[in-house]
C-alpha cells in the first residue's frame, strides 16, 4: 500500500535550520579527545576488572558497571560515527565505528542502516519494525489471537526488554541478522567482518588470561551495558503522551520534538552516556555531535516543552504498551482490558 503525505512546510524547515546550524558537525580536537579518554578509562575498568578476579568474582562484578558504563560511552562515539558528527572524514568515522563494534559486538554497517531507517520513520505508524522497540496500536492488539498477544505481551515484559532482549539483539542476532536484505552488501560485509574480528578476539583473549577469565570479565561487562543502553532507548521513546502517526500526518520535527524525551540523568550519568538523553535534539539533527547536545538544549527556549522523564518515572513508563490512537497516548494492557469490559458491559 503506497502512503504519501503533504510535504514539510519550508518555513518551518527554514527555521528548525536556523536554530540547529551553529552546533552541527565536529569539533575534530574535542572528538579525538573524548576518544582517547574514553578508550582508556574503558581499557583501564577492564583491567582493573580482571584484576578483581584474585581478590573475589564480587569485586569484578562491582567493577563492571563503570566498566559497563565506558561501553555505552564508546556505543556513542560509534553512533555519531554512524551520523556523521564525530569526525570529517568519511573513513575514519567509519573505522572507528566499527573497531568499536567488535566490542560492542555490533556489525556497525548493518546497525547504522537500521538506525538511520529509526530517525527517518521515528513517530510514524505505517513504518515500523526496525530499528525501534515493537510498538502496536490498541486497535491491532485487539485484532489478534489470544496467542499472538501472549507473544506481545511476553515480548514487553521488563525482565525481557531488559534482561533476555539485550542480550539476544547483541549476542546472537547481530551474528545473523535475518532482518536484513541479501543487497544489502555493505552492511553484511560488516556483519561478517565484526564476527571474524571477534573470533580473533576471543581468541587473543583466551591466550592471553583464559577463555574462562575473559568470559568471567566481559560478560557481566556486555550484559551490564547492553541492558542500561535500551532502557535509554526506550524510556526515550517510550513514555505517555509521546508522538505517533499515519504517515499522511507524519512530521519529522513534531516527532522529534513530541516523540523524543529529555532523559533528566545526574551529572555524572549525563557525562558517561554522553548526554544522548537531550533526545530530542538528537533527533531534530542527527549531525550534531554528543558534547553539544545539551548547550544546543539550553540555548533554545524552543527545546524547553519537551517531555521530562527521570528515573523514578521508568516503573509506570514499562506498563505502557499499546498507542492508542483515539486518545493519542500510549496505554497499559489493563486500561485495554477495562475498556473492553466497558464496551460490553
Amino acid at each position: 500500500m503506497a502512503h504519501t503525505r503533504t510535504p514539510p512546510d519550508r518555513e518551518k524547515v527554514d527555521r528548525w535550520n536556523r536554530v540547529l546550524e551553529p552546533y552541527r558537525g565536529p569539533d575534530t580536537r574535542r572528538s579525538v579527545a573524548q576518544l582517547i579518554g574514553t578508550s582508556l578509562c574503558f581499557a583501564g575498568c577492564w583491567y582493573a576488572a580482571y584484576l578483581g578476579l584474585s581478590v573475589g568474582y564480587w569485586l569484578t562484578l562491582l567493577l563492571a558497571l563503570p566498566t559497563a558504563g565506558f561501553l555505552m560511552k564508546l556505543f556513542i562515539i560509534q553512533h555519531d560515527c554512524g551520523h556523521g558528527s564525530f569526525f570529517r572524514s568519511r573513513r575514519a568515522r567509519d573505522w572507528v565505528g566499527r573497531v568499536i563494534g567488535v566490542l560492542l559486538l555490533t556489525p556497525y554497517d548493518y546497525w547504522k542502516r537500521t538506525h538511520a531507517y529509526h530517525h527517518a520513520h521515528s513517530g510514524d505508524l505505517d513504518f515500523r519494525g526496525m530499528g525501534d522497540v515493537d510498538t502496536f496500536t490498541v486497535a491491532e492488539y485487539l485484532s489478534w489471537s489470544r496467542w499472538k498477544r501472549l507473544r506481545y505481551r511476553l515480548y514487553r515484559n521488563p525482565i525481557v526488554l531488559f534482561g533476555i532482549g539485550p542480550l539476544y539483539q547483541f549476542v546472537i542476532k547481530h551474528r545473523f541478522p535475518l532482518d536484513a536484505p541479501r543487497d544489502w552488501t555493505r552492511a553484511w560485509r560488516s556483519v561478517w567482518g565484526t564476527n571474524a574480528a571477534l573470533a580473533v578476539m576471543v581468541v587473543a583473549f583466551a591466550a592471553w588470561i583464559g577463555l574462562q577469565d575473559f568470559l568471567l570479565v566481559h560478560g557481566p561487562v556486555i550484559a551490564f551495558g547492553t541492558a542500561a543502553g535500551v532502557w535509554m532507548f526506550y524510556v526515550q521513546h517510550q513514555f505517555e503522551h509521546t508522538y505517533w502517526d499515519r504517515h499522511e500526518e507524519w512530521d519529522y520535527y513534531d516527532a522529534s520534538l513530541y516523540g523524543a524525551s529529555y532523559l533528566v540523568l545526574p551529572r555524572p550519568l549525563n557525562w558517561i552516556t554522553g548526554s544522548i538523553g537531550v533526545h530530542h535534539v538528537h533527533h531534530m539533527s542527527p549531525r550534531i555531535p554528543n558534547y553539544r547536545l545539551k548547550k544546543a538544549h539550553e540555548e533554545n527556549p524552543e527545546f524547553h516543552e519537551v517531555t521530562r522523564v527521570r528515573i523514578g518515572d521508568t516503573l509506570d513508563l514499562v506498563r505502557r504498551a499499546l498507542w492508542d490512537e483515539e486518545e493519542r497516548r500510549l496505554v497499559t494492557f489493563g486500561e485495554v482490558r477495562r475498556k473492553v469490559r466497558a464496551q460490553v458491559s
